[in-house]
């Protein structure tokens, strides 16, 4: 989309609601919070936003419904209260959005959805069409048939996907902290808020730890991820508390609440491909550059050749999704291996006549491992 065609159509508003914020137990959903969504986005649609909801909670809705006071363990158990619960969590936010002519639709995502790039495509159009409908979209990881999302994954990362699918102006994360700290401020009582990230260094991705809620399946540390991929993207994002009143209304307007994490102009361009290939797939492995390499991409927008990595970690293929690390381990970069891991790993340490000269790895000799088309990089 280009500048004047973003320019000419509304502001998008992608607005992330964690499991803790949305609920007032394991298995409560609180009802009052989901009236106060409503009026704040009814206010914020008049002032010429669109919203997109990414709600978590299907799982605490479920065991609502089911009676199930105690979160289970189980996976059939868990899946079971997802299947319950996403019913429930949907009728829950038509009920709250209705007073406010506000029409509500149901978007189930699962990473098979986005690691294939044709399915990716037609779930950006679906949300384009539902945003021109005037319909309040509610998106959401299909927790009956992802084990992967009950397990490990969370929900910030599907929200920078369809801030990213939507081309959104802002994303605001409704958290059940104030937003990024110096340290962990349930553990260290001298740690500060951050107001502003203008790039994600090593100290900010220090500074988010691993911290959990009991409710939800993410950290801040994945907040910070989905952070960079959206920066990189032009997208600016604030992690608020999500009580805070009127937090949704501040942030749309302008105001300072929580942590905002900067667009700033990038030197990089960043298309479609290069978000899908960000955000879209799961990460396969990881390569280690040395600081020569890491300038020609961040610098000089060059595209990785063997002769710069010094490392290989994890077994991947052609075509996979691979992080790109500096010597100290810090992922500065994401993009699609043009070489199996295993022709990669042969190449290291040795120079281009080194690898033109061998006959298994001349072909690294002059094609890059990424090519600059397929890299993404945030810094």
């Amino acid at each position: 989309m280009t500048a004047q065609e973003k320019t000419a159509r509304a502001k998008r508003l992608v607005v992330k609601i964690g499991s803790a914020t949305l609920t007032t137990s394991e298995s409560s959903i609180d009802y009052g919070f989901l009236n106060d969504l409503a009026a704040q986005l009814a206010q914020v649609r008049q002032a010429g936003w669109e919203p997109i909801v990414v709600t978590s909670a299907a799982i605490a809705c479920g065991l609502e419904a089911l009676g199930i006071a105690k979160r289970p363990e189980d996976m059939p158990s868990l899946q079971a209260a997802a299947s319950v619960g996403q019913s429930a969590l949907s009728t829950a936010y038509a009920q709250a959005f209705a007073p406010y002519d506000m029409l509500t639709s149901v978007v189930l995502l699962t990473r098979r959805d986005t690691a294939d790039r044709s399915a990716y495509l037609h779930a950006r159009d679906t949300l384009n069409r539902l945003l021109e409908l005037g319909v309040v979209p509610i998106v959401n990881e299909n927790d009956t048939v992802s084990v992967e999302q009950i397990r490990f994954g969370d929900n910030d990362t599907l929200a920078a996907l369809v801030a990213c699918l939507i081309d959104a102006d802002l994303m605001i994360i409704l958290s059940d902290i104030d937003g990024l700290y110096t340290a962990n401020p349930q553990i260290d009582p001298a740690a500060t808020l951050i107001p502003q990230v203008d790039r994600v260094s090593r100290d900010i991705l220090a500074a988010a730890g691993g911290a959990v809620s009991g409710v939800g399946s993410g950290g801040m540390i994945t907040k910070i991820k989905a952070a960079r991929v959206l920066m990189a993207a032009g997208i600016p994002m604030v992690i608020c508390q999500g009580r805070t009143p009127e937090a949704i209304v501040d942030v749309a307007a302008g105001k300072s609440v929580g942590t905002l994490f900067t667009a700033p102009e990038r030197p990089h361009e960043i298309t479609p491909k290069k978000l899908w290939i960000a955000l879209g797939d799961a990460v396969h492995g990881t390569v280690v550059v040395d600081e020569g390499a890491r300038t020609a991409l961040v610098e000089r927008g060059k595209s990785l050749l063997s002769v710069g990595v010094r490392a290989v970690k994890g077994d991947f293929d052609y075509d996979d999704v691979i992080d790109v690390a500096d010597e100290t381990g810090h992922v500065f970069a994401r993009g699609k291996a043009a070489a199996t891991s295993d022709l990669i790993a042969l190449a290291v340490g040795k120079t281009r006549e080194e690898v033109a000269a061998n006959r298994l790895l001349s072909i690294l000799a002059d094609k890059p491992i990424i090519h600059r088309d397929e890299l993404v990089v945030f810094e």
